[in-house]
């Protein structure tokens, strides 16, 4: 299938397109070409935004991590890994080493040269129990002021469904809808093995409506699906209802499965044939 066609082959979804790229050896993935390169900003430098920044870089993009903690910015500057990992620290040295990632707490000078920007931010819950959005919409109020070129602005943290409305908002009260799109793209990370999921997803989703920010994602994903899984696109609410989607059915195997083992055990069958 031509380039030019993925961000329109539908897989009878009605508002959901799929691009399956062509299989190809895990020899021929290579790091892409000086002009493939993506210029990404990471804000926040937790479990998802240092993975994630780290990631892309081993494909080959420039990215720069931000963080408001000075001391935990310097840590990272000086080549140690604030989280474990496995597989993280290899890929942090080499890619530190090399230029392609690095560290700062200069939100402006990070995001200047950026074409994405993605927000990895916490979510914590409140008193109430609803996710504390203030993190996220406090950074997209400043980058409102600081943005003076077209940008892709992408949710990574887990957001209740509309978040990306509201950041779109936030974002439209000091600048030009024309400089902006805003992405949901949810994490499907499992602690323990989170290198080897982003590395090798079994799908990536986008939440977007615009062509422009469509092709800058798929851009930027396609290194990590060359072995045939999908990149999914999709509305921004549907997105972000796909991580709770995912959490809840986890949650609902997890719990069938407890249900048959109190059962088996107690009819005096093996669960683990029945599993």
């Amino acid at each position: 299938r031509e380039d030019t066609d993925a961000f329109h082959y539908l897989c009878g979804f009605q508002s959901a397109s799929i691009y399956l790229p062509s299989r190809v050896s895990t020899n021929e993935r290579k790091i892409p070409k000086k002009q493939d390169y993506m210029n990404i900003a990471v804000v926040g430098t937790g479990y998802v935004g240092l993975v994630s920044g780290t990631c892309f870089a081993e494909t080959g993009n420039q990215v720069v991590c931000v963080d408001i903690d000075k001391a935990k910015v310097a840590r990272m500057q000086a080549g140690e890994v604030p989280i474990y990992e496995p597989g993280l620290e290899l890929l942090f040295e080499r890619n530190t080493r090399q230029g392609r990632l690095t560290f700062t707490t200069d939100l402006a000078a990070a995001i200047e040269p950026a074409e994405i920007i993605f927000l990895a931010l916490p979510t914590p819950p409140g008193e109430d129990g609803s996710a504390d959005l203030s993190y996220i919409l406090g950074v997209a109020k400043q980058l409102s002021t600081m943005i003076t070129s077209y940008k892709t602005i992408v949710d990574k943290s887990t957001v209740p469904v509309g978040t990306a409305e509201e950041v779109h908002k936030t974002l439209a009260e000091n600048l030009s809808t024309d400089l902006f799109d805003v992405v949901s793209n949810p994490e499907f990370l499992r602690e323990g093995v989170a290198v080897d999921d982003f590395l090798k997803p079994d799908r990536v989703v986008i939440g977007t409506t615009s062509e422009k920010a469509q092709k800058k994602m798929y851009q930027l994903y396609e290194p990590f699906v060359r072995q045939g899984n999908p990149i999914i696109f999709m509305d921004e609410r549907s997105a972000e209802m796909t991580k709770y989607a995912a959490n809840s059915y986890l949650a609902t195997r997890i719990t069938f499965m407890n249900e048959n083992d109190n059962l088996c055990e107690k009819i005096e069958a093996n669960v683990d044939i029945v599993r």
